[in-house]
């Protein structure tokens, strides 16, 4: 039986993992070293076999469930049973940490993929074999950058936020910001803008230290990917979000992105006809109850 142990995350488990994340694997290792920094209450593991042919990261989620972030096994070692062997230490290490259920499905606010990605066959048949049911779907969407959208909407939601007042700017104190994030949504998404490469907000009534936060929206939470955004219930409507969305799409075409993730989609519509975003990753999350 393959041995499999605790690893820190290093080159060869980035390289393993990277086609498991890009299909440009030069962005892989990235995504996957910024996994190495969760929250710090997140209890999490790295386990790999000795010559680091196969890697999973596994996890406990805030309701006790256990997670299978990421496996990966390198193409050359496939056949050989890894993929069950690191999914049977992922399942035990979740046991001794008190889970009673095992899932592939992203654990937010810190995860690789939301799930298993349809394309990806040979996982969904390992995560079936291993006895895992499907319990939900999510999806991620693509948009080409520079974006593409109407100029004239746009100078209208403009018009629009300045006749009533609201500001929109990149975010300079990003404490307020994950507090106001936190009060309207939740903990998962505040930690993911104060990780975010670009923040930006926005605000009425004030200077803006003072004035009422309105919405944000982030991006490189986790490298290529736009999100979370929200905005407050008393300003939807204006063109809030657009604004938003389109200033940190803007701020990923500056930094030579060509195309951005917009990871674990609700609204479809929104984001179709705000920047011309379509659904192309799906993803299968699974789960199932640990002995």
């Amino acid at each position: 039986m393959t041995h499999i142990a605790p690893v820190a995350v290093d080159d060869r488990v980035a390289d393993v993992a990277a086609a498991a994340l890009w299909a440009d694997a030069a962005d892989a290792p990235l995504v996957v070293r910024r996994l190495a920094a969760p929250p710090p209450e997140r209890r999490w593991t790295v386990l790999a076999t000795p010559g680091r042919e196969g890697v999973v990261f596994t996890s406990i989620g805030a309701d006790g469930a256990g997670h299978v972030d990421l496996i990966a096994v390198d193409p050359a070692a496939q056949g050989r049973g890894i993929g069950r062997t690191l999914v049977g230490a992922a399942e035990e290490w979740m046991r001794a940490h008190g889970a009673a259920e095992s899932r592939f499905a992203g654990n937010p606010p810190c995860y690789a993929w939301p799930g298993i990605d349809v394309r990806y066959t040979p996982a969904a048949c390992l995560a079936e074999r291993l006895g895992y049911e499907q319990y939900r779907v999510a999806w991620n969407m693509t948009a080409r950058l520079p974006a593409r959208y109407d100029e004239a909407e746009h100078e209208a939601d403009l018009v629009k936020l300045a006749a009533a007042g609201v500001t929109v700017a990149a975010a300079a104190d990003r404490a307020r910001i994950a507090a106001f994030v936190r009060e309207q949504w939740n903990d998962k998404w505040a930690w993911e803008a104060e990780q975010a490469t670009g923040l930006h907000y926005a605000f009425r009534d004030g200077a803006e230290r003072d004035g009422e936060i309105l919405g944000f929206a982030a991006w490189g939470a986790r490298p290529l990917w736009f999100g979370p955004m929200g905005t407050a219930e008393a300003a939807r409507g204006l063109g809030v979000g657009r604004v938003l969305l389109r200033r940190c799409l803007a701020d990923q075409a500056a930094a030579g992105q060509t195309s951005t993730q917009i990871g674990w989609v609700g609204p479809l519509r929104f984001y179709s006809r705000a920047v011309g975003a379509r659904a192309e990753r799906v993803f299968w999350l699974y789960r199932r109850a640990l002995d």
